[in-house]
């Protein structure tokens, strides 16, 4: 079963969950700078965060202190960054270059390097010399932003790959299958992305709604049941779609806080 408390927000569709999620990151980081004077963010890929960098590149932008924001990856594909599903290059086009953020608060991941192991430590060494943590201590984001795919991986940890059993390094560069291709990934790891602050999860379609029941009842051995065994707090932010499987029932049993409807009602 899930170990600790985990927070799910049910939404009326994809749309209304990117624009939640956008408001939710804007209020996060005007806290974070507002106590500590910077906001870290871990960003991830996808097409359900990239309708919510739109929104924060556009509508929200003048609600977020740009400057004391500094922005990572969770993950990123060795592949061109001409290419549009580069995790960076979705960031940079629906965000990151419409806003005034200083090009030294972004820290990326070299997905397209010819070396992905070298890559890899070298974006290990991006974070270590930024968050300086005590030794023995992962980095600590304010927000680590991730989405979940149908088997249930996050970030670039798949079920079955080795980057998810991986506990001393913070980056790993390995190769995971999906949708029966074998690619190669970039990706922080487990002990790095349970140790934000926050953690916020996007899940939006019908396709993944049976994965998010098993993941919330802690039934299925996935890297994005980790999340609620180990973060200190988790924000499950869904749409109806992905919540069409899920009954309140569901949520008591994984010790869930609150479930809210798309009208933002406890259920």
């Amino acid at each position: 079963m899930v170990g600790l408390p985990a927070t799910v927000h049910i939404w009326q569709d994809a749309e209304e969950l990117a624009r939640r999620a956008a408001q939710h990151i804007v209020a996060a980081a005007t806290a974070a700078v507002a106590a500590r004077g910077v906001f870290t963010i871990s960003l991830s890929g996808g097409d359900t965060p990239g309708r919510t960098y739109a929104l924060l590149g556009s509508d929200l932008a003048e609600s977020v202190p740009w400057n004391a924001v500094q922005v990572f990856w969770g993950d990123e594909r060795c592949i061109p960054l001409e290419r549009p599903d580069n995790h960076f290059t979705l960031a940079s086009e629906l965000m990151l270059s419409r806003v005034p953020i200083p090009d030294g608060n972004i820290h990326r991941a070299r997905g397209e390097a010819s070396d992905p192991s070298a890559a890899a430590a070298e974006y290990e060494g991006v974070l270590r010399h930024f968050f300086a943590p005590a030794a023995g201590e992962p980095p600590r984001f304010d927000l680590v932003l991730l989405g979940m795919g149908e088997d249930g991986h996050v970030a670039s940890l798949f079920p079955g790959s080795v980057g998810w059993r991986e506990r001393e390094r913070w980056v790993v560069d390995h190769y995971v299958i999906k949708r029966g291709e074998r690619v190669r990934r970039l990706t922080l790891t487990m002990p790095v992305l349970t140790a934000g602050r926050e953690v916020m999860v996007l899940v939006s379609g019908e396709l993944k709604a049976d994965m998010l029941v098993a993941v919330l009842r802690g039934d299925a051995d996935v890297p994005a049941r980790e999340l609620n065994a180990h973060a200190p707090v988790v924000r499950w932010m869904v749409d109806r779609e992905a919540a069409s499987a899920l009954q309140p029932s569901t949520v008591a049993e994984a010790g869930e806080a609150l479930v809210l409807s798309e009208a933002g009602e406890t259920r």
